[in-house]
């Protein structure tokens, strides 16, 4: 059984957004049983990662770091950079998603994702402004 599916995420600036419960209810409906997901986001300047959904100062404390990590562009310590006519945002939002994954493969058995128990699906925004990303979400299973 193959199915795939795109799924839209709309964000609301930088920050993470769960997509676990919607991942999970596309793979009931499709009926998936044992199996490989595969998830990519079909953006440059978003990731998917797979964290912790417990405490939600994990997922600030994440953002915090990758803020200061690759700061805007117009911060004096990125100064070397060209590519900047998109906003202050852009190319660090390019250069974070090359650090980050930005696509998961998830072994699923009897149609549930093999997740540890605070594991969670996220898409990470590395943009300030809202956008409509795109997750395509693939499933290969007996």
């Amino acid at each position: 059984m193959m199915r795939h599916h795109i799924l839209d995420v709309d964000t609301e600036g930088a920050g993470l957004y769960e997509i676990t419960s919607r991942v999970a209810r596309w793979l009931r409906e499709v009926g998936a049983a044992d199996g490989l997901l595969t998830l990519l986001i079909r953006h440059t300047s978003a990731s998917l990662l797979i964290q912790e959904n417990a405490d939600p100062e994990v997922q600030s404390d994440l953002r915090a770091y990758f803020e200061r990590l690759v700061p805007p562009s117009n911060h004096p310590s990125m100064s070397y950079l060209e590519h900047v006519y998109e906003g202050p945002d852009d190319m660090p939002g390019h250069i974070k998603a090359a650090l980050l994954p930005v696509s998961l493969s998830i072994p699923v058995e009897a149609g549930a994702m093999m997740l540890g128990t605070w594991q969670g699906l996220y898409v990470f925004e590395h943009r300030t402004r809202a956008h409509r990303r795109q997750v395509v979400m693939h499933f290969l299973g007996a």
